[in-house]
């Protein structure tokens, strides 16, 4: 797994009848020290993430996992909305707004 920030969404009127219905987003990866990298995936939305969420990104067979996923081709799926990142006890990462507004250009919080 992988996590990501949603960065945009992936519009398509004519996809695969089997994936009416499935909403697509642009995600911007994240790497361990919790900065955003360069590589940028499209994954489909199974949780209802909006813009600038980090998501947990399953690959490969693990994101036909979820309900309703069986026979899709999907090869990436966000799975969760992340609350919280902390590493070698700092705060990566928080959804709050309050957290956000510490947290300039991706500095870090103590825990």
């Amino acid at each position: 797994m992988q996590i990501a920030r949603v960065c945009g969404t992936v519009v398509s009127t004519q996809k695969e009848p089997s994936l009416r219905g499935v909403k697509f987003l642009l995600v911007q990866l994240v790497d361990a020290a919790g900065q955003l990298t360069p590589k940028y995936e499209v994954v489909a939305d199974g949780v209802g993430a909006g813009m600038d969420e980090w998501v947990l990104v399953a690959r490969g067979s693990a994101a036909r996992q979820v309900e309703g996923g069986e026979g899709r081709p999907i090869d990436a799926a966000a799975i969760a909305i992340i609350d919280t990142v902390s590493a070698e006890n700092m705060r990566l990462y928080s959804k709050s707004d309050e957290d956000r507004l510490l947290l300039p250009n991706n500095a870090r919080l103590p825990n």
